[in-house]
């Protein structure tokens, strides 16, 4: 039986669909990545239900389609993974002060376009974008890029910020936007720890 406990231990504290799908590799907040928890399609359709992309249902039935199509699931699962390089190399960039490349936004332009074309517009209120009617192996990520462009387009951008104590990106609500960390129950608390103890040090060795 597969349980995923990988994905369900992730912190989605991003603020955003995309910068959430970017977190899916962890590790410290310079240098490359030290763990991933997407290892494969079934772990991609298992984060999609976690982060609210897909009900309960359609991940079973996206488990389903795995194991009915496994080349159609494992080339959507590649097409994600370019997708996260992609919006992990844009969201870094404008989170350190730098402007994307113009080759990053333009495979996001294309990665929009495919998502908008399995998209219908629905009404809940307004309308908006739905992938009720996408029943492709690449549904769980599409939603993902849509997030991404939003907010781009709609979003503050010197709201976008990396962890000080890991690679998490998220969008700092805070009033004064002053938010350092991804979350004070993790990175924070670790870094009020190390401070306390480097205090401390330096006391005893006076």
């Amino acid at each position: 039986m597969e349980t995923f406990e990988g994905v369900r231990r992730l912190r989605l504290v991003g603020g955003n669909l995309a910068l959430d799908f970017v977190n899916t590799r962890t590790g410290p907040p310079v240098g490359a990545p030290d763990d991933d928890v997407l290892t494969g399609y079934p772990e991609l359709v298992a984060w999609a239900g976690y982060a609210g992309v897909l009900t309960d249902a359609e991940v079973t039935r996206w488990h389903r389609l795995r194991r009915d199509d496994p080349d159609a699931a494992q080339a959507a699962f590649g097409w994600s993974l370019r997708i996260r390089d992609c919006l992990d190399e844009i969201f870094r960039a404008l989170a350190t002060g730098r402007e994307p490349s113009r080759s990053a936004l333009d495979r996001l332009r294309d990665d929009e376009a495919d998502a908008l074309a399995h998209a219908r517009l629905d009404r809940a209120g307004r309308y908006g974008w739905t992938w009720r009617d996408d029943h492709t192996a690449g549904r769980p990520i599409r939603p993902v890029v849509h997030a991404a462009v939003e907010l781009l387009t709609t979003g503050t951008l010197d709201r976008i910020k990396g962890c000080g104590g890991c690679r998490f990106l998220f969008t700092d609500e805070s009033k004064n936007r002053s938010r350092r960390w991804c979350s004070m129950d993790d990175c924070g608390t670790t870094e009020k720890a190390r401070r306390y103890v480097a205090a401390r040090r330096t006391r005893t060795t006076r």
